[in-house]
């Protein structure tokens, strides 16, 4: 009895709970780009998520598991500060060190900002200057990150004496807000090699086009490129175009580009 006595004299009260909850909902906000922003992501209203941060009202059962699933935390954010709870780690992305610079809006690439579904695109190939590379890609969102996938042409995996089959053709990287667009960083499995890419949208009668660049982690050399225009277009997830892309995937030469993506590569101008 005096034990069961203990445990409740030792409980929080609710205004405990309200005022954890809100210092650590402020702590898990503060880099955040924009509340109003936040709150359109969460699904909850502006007003009534101020009462949380402040510590005047608690949410329903339903809406701390979304705060608790959009955050990447559990239910302890209602009983201790959020930096002693042991499942909350720091990533690269988000390490101490390096959290303000390149972590910062790593979760705030919005769908209006480049939506999710495949995208072809086209470049310049890195390592024949006389052809041209058309690929597809697919981008998706996953724990409120905004992810990108896809395939190497076969033909330039043989240019660079590498395994053809399909593990090691794949790539992956995730993607990040800039002033002007979104860029990504793409590396093939194992850190193999690296590629930084910005894309800024391209005004067009669907608004489905971005034009940027591409770049890739090799030495200097005498010959191919390392950096190169590119375009993309994203085609959503109608399977006539995707499968239509798919097949068109490869290397061609500058006549047998799509019109659109010729004209945007500027095929006969250096890049700068």
């Amino acid at each position: 009895m005096a034990r069961l006595k203990r445990n409740a004299q030792a409980a929080p009260s609710p205004s405990d709970l309200r005022n954890m909850l809100g210092a650590n909902l402020r702590q898990l906000t503060k880099d955040a780009a924009s509340i109003s922003g936040l709150c359109r992501d969460l699904g909850i209203n502006r007003t009534q998520f101020n009462r949380y941060l402040t510590g005047e009202s608690f949410p329903r059962p339903d809406v701390l598991h979304r705060i608790c699933t959009f955050f990447d935390v559990d239910a302890r954010i209602l009983l201790e500060p959020v930096s002693n709870i042991s499942t909350v780690k720091h990533d690269l992305l988000h390490h101490p060190e390096v959290s303000d610079f390149v972590g910062a809006g790593s979760n705030q690439v919005a769908e209006d900002m480049f939506p999710s579904g495949f995208y072809r695109f086209s470049r310049r190939s890195f390592t024949d200057d006389e052809m041209f590379v058309q690929g597809l890609v697919y981008v998706y969102r996953e724990d409120n990150y905004t992810f990108i996938r896809g395939y190497e042409a076969k033909e330039a995996m043989r240019q660079q004496g590498l395994s053809t089959d399909a593990r090691t053709r794949e790539f992956r990287g995730f993607m990040v807000p800039q002033e002007g667009g979104v860029a990504s960083l793409i590396s093939r499995r194992n850190s193999l090699t690296f590629s930084f890419n910005f894309l800024a949208r391209e005004p067009s009668f669907e608004n489905n086009f971005w034009i940027g660049y591409a770049t890739r982690t090799v030495r200097e050399t005498m010959s191919g490129r390392r950096v190169a225009r590119q375009v993309y277009e994203h085609l959503g997830d109608d399977l006539d175009d995707v499968l239509k892309a798919a097949r068109g995937s490869g290397f061609v030469r500058s006549e047998d580009l799509l019109t659109y993506h010729r004209t945007h590569l500027r095929v006969n101008e250096p890049f700068r």
